[in-house]
């Protein structure tokens, strides 16, 4: 998609999505590329990356990353994130000046996907994850693709309350109270996990600096709520370690559903990781999938629950695929940062 098209569109994406700071300086950004300005100079070697890489989240990610290190004051007088007064009228002049004179500090976060593992997620994932500890009466084998920093695969570390039930750990600074719009999961169900593990191309190491400042730094700095969620995450994920390998989605999940695990209930999930793989990869996803759901049994049953957005992006959706049986269900509704969640399992 061409730049200046992708700019307009997540500026649309940012503005629905309650982040008009961003939403404001993605116009100026998109009028700049248009003119030939800075922008177009930062951007243009960018322009064969299909619209699924985010190259605008991408800048602004690095910018963000250089605000909250202090590595930008004239930015972090009106980023809200460092304190700052949202002003983006304010901030579009010093911005342009910062791609005109220091554009060569973005070439790192522009050459890396956003990975927001955005906690939120959580709020659907743990449904999906209780009907299938509820459906099979087993513990589970968390296996998770995409899984940047593995927040998300230490989701039962968090607390989750509606209709005056709750689960997860009631002490967690993580906290989720009345999420659910309509309906709610089974959190009464008991949900026991006997190992969890993750893979990503490029996996965050959320237990140092450098890996906090990346996550925080791609979360819209606007957006104050998520930024006090996810810190309190990254505590909860300093805490209790989880391994995250270094590998490819296919070839990972090719070999960790080779054979049937019995005892356990194999759930492996993902979370706004589609829109990353080509066609080829979705594709050999698939295929893993009926494979290894061929193998399933009773004793060693397999479920793919994943979180993502639909073909039109107007919202996302929790999906539940079961084996033996390959039954698909559609358990819930959500935002792309999680919100409000339909219940509707």
């Amino acid at each position: 998609m061409p730049i200046d098209f992708l700019l307009r569109f997540f500026s649309d994406q940012c503005d629905s999505l309650g982040s008009p700071f961003y939403a404001a300086l993605l116009v100026d950004l998109a009028d700049d590329f248009e003119a030939g300005g800075p922008t177009a100079t930062v951007l243009t070697p960018h322009a064969w990356r299909p619209g699924g890489d985010a190259v605008p989240l991408r800048l602004l990610g690095g910018v963000h990353r250089l605000v909250l290190e202090g590595a930008a004051p004239e930015l972090a007088v009106h980023f809200p994130s460092v304190g700052g007064n949202g002003d983006a009228a304010a901030t579009w002049p010093v911005l342009r000046d910062f791609l005109a004179t220091r554009s060569a500090e973005l070439d790192g976060p522009l050459s890396r996907p956003p990975q927001t593992n955005e906690v939120g997620r959580s709020v659907g994932l743990v449904g999906g994850m209780l009907v299938v500890a509820a459906e099979t009466g087993l513990p589970l084998r968390l296996l998770e693709l995409g899984s940047s920093a593995a927040l998300n695969l230490r989701l039962d570390r968090y607390w989750y309350e509606a209709a005056g039930t709750g689960f997860g750990d009631p002490a967690s600074g993580v906290r989720f109270v009345d999420r659910y719009a309509v309906g709610v999961p089974p959190l009464g169900a008991e949900l026991r996990v006997a190992e969890r593990r993750g893979c990503d191309r490029d996996p965050i190491d959320a237990a140092t600096d450098d890996g906090r400042l990346t996550l925080l730094s791609y979360v819209w700095p606007d957006q104050t709520a998520r930024l006090e969620v996810l810190r309190a995450a990254l505590d909860v994920a300093r805490d209790f370690p989880v391994a995250v390998d270094r590998d490819d989605i296919t070839r990972w999940l090719g070999a960790q559903l080779r054979e049937p695990v019995e005892g356990v209930a194999t759930v492996v999930f993902h979370s706004i990781v589609w829109q990353y793989l080509d066609d080829a990869e979705r594709a050999e996803v698939v295929g893993t999938f009926a494979e290894a759901g061929a193998r399933a049994s009773a004793g060693a049953p397999l479920a793919w629950l994943r979180l993502e957005g639909t073909p039109d992006l107007h919202h996302a959706e929790v999906r539940l695929t079961t084996w033996p049986g390959g039954e698909e269900r559609l358990l819930a509704t959500t935002g792309f940062h999680g919100g409000a969640v339909e219940w509707l399992a």
